[in-house]
């Protein structure tokens, strides 16, 4: 796939919708001294180019009842049966992350869960996946940083 080429004002656009994806584009265009129409063609191409791909919006959701965090590694009875446990995992709608991984779990997930007891439960549902033969679990403490624009930054100043 070729890298796709983007100039300063791409970099200041990105950051502006890394901040808030639901921005109008005259805001934007405000901000950066461009008209809307630049704003628009350029966000059209990043998202042409794969670069942008829809927009996100985050909740609290500790607010929303869901602050505990666990992590849970999954270690499968043969590894061909990857794609089938995935299937099954997606249909387990607390886990919000899961990775393929290199290692010492085949597959990694972010779990999000009510309370202890609740991460328990799914944790279990994830034990009873046909493929699945255990699991190892880490929980989060507290979330620390999950920060988008640093890695964005570094990777701007590669190009």
């Amino acid at each position: 796939m070729a890298k796709v080429n983007l100039d300063e004002i791409d970099h200041q656009i990105l950051d502006i919708l890394i901040d808030n994806s639901r921005i109008p584009f005259t805001d934007i265009a405000k901000r950066l001294l461009i008209s809307a129409g630049t704003v628009h063609v350029r966000v059209k191409k990043m998202e042409e180019s794969g670069i942008i791909k829809g927009s996100s919006l985050n909740l609290d959701y500790v607010k929303l009842g869901y602050s505990f965090i666990a992590y849970v590694g999954i270690f499968l009875e043969k590894t061909n049966t990857t794609e089938e446990v995935l299937k099954a995992l997606n249909k387990i709608p607390f886990i919000t992350i899961a990775h393929i991984t290199t290692g010492k779990f085949n597959i990694f997930c972010k779990v999000r869960a009510r309370d202890t007891h609740h991460a328990k439960d799914i944790i279990f549902e994830i034990d009873g996946v046909e493929g699945v033969s255990r699991t190892e679990t880490m929980i989060s403490l507290e979330e620390s940083f999950n920060d988008k624009r640093r890695l964005m930054h570094s990777i701007f100043n590669e190009l």
